[in-house]
């Protein structure tokens, strides 16, 4: 993965693009949102000791409705299931029947925790100085891709259907010359705020560059 290393003077360039970009933004301090804009004590693996992290995007929490819903079930599940038996029969022993309720909740609880962190950690992350994709497969494997903010050729976002509309969440594609051509934010809060920061970030960067800074 390519490494960028930026001097003292070109550090406080990127301080100022960051500044140029969060005037009409308010920072971020709650560690569960899903959309964190200029958040403070947040550090990643693929970091470059200089860069300074923009935004911090998760998928929206309505797209946890499905997995929270199927929790609700199994958590419930059990409880409805020994009523059935005790109704229906007095057969089984009341040791098997909480050594099967344990186990059960304990599936359960596994199944939740899976769940919650493929939301937290599969984040979407813009510095000022890289865009970058995080996949979280489990604890021991996860994908990284990142591209340049002066590879980015164009940016669009998408908001479809009615919760779409209605909660204010979509996805944001980026067009780049890397060698990942498409970096995509998948259902992510505020599409058009995140859109409209990249593409401030884009020009910041390029008027960077105009201006004689060396990465």
């Amino acid at each position: 993965m390519t490494q960028i290393y930026i001097s003292k003077k070109n550090h406080k360039k990127s301080h100022n693009k960051a500044a140029h970009v969060s005037h009409s933004h308010r920072h971020s301090h709650n560690p569960l949102s899903a959309f964190n804009y200029m958040p403070e004590k947040i550090n990643f693996v693929a970091a470059d000791s200089e860069e300074k992290i923009i935004l911090l995007l998760r998928k929206h929490p309505i797209t946890n409705l499905g997995w929270i819903i199927n929790s609700m079930a199994l958590i419930v599940a059990p409880l409805i299931l020994t009523f059935i038996l005790d109704t229906i029969t007095q057969t089984v022993p009341v040791g098997f029947q909480i050594v099967g309720i344990l186990g059960w909740y304990l599936v359960t609880l596994a199944f939740i925790f899976e769940k919650f962190l493929g939301w937290f950690f599969n984040v979407y992350i813009v510095t000022d100085e890289r865009v970058f994709d995080v996949d979280f497969v489990h604890l021991t494997y996860r994908e990284i891709t990142d591209a340049n903010l002066d590879q980015i050729q164009d940016v669009t976002s998408k908001i479809a259907g009615v919760f779409g509309t209605l909660i204010n969440y979509g996805d944001v594609f980026i067009q780049t010359a890397s060698a990942t051509p498409q970096i995509e934010f998948e259902k992510v809060p505020n599409p058009d705020k995140v859109a409209a920061i990249l593409r401030d970030l884009r020009v910041e960067e390029e008027r960077e560059k105009l201006e004689g800074r060396v990465r």
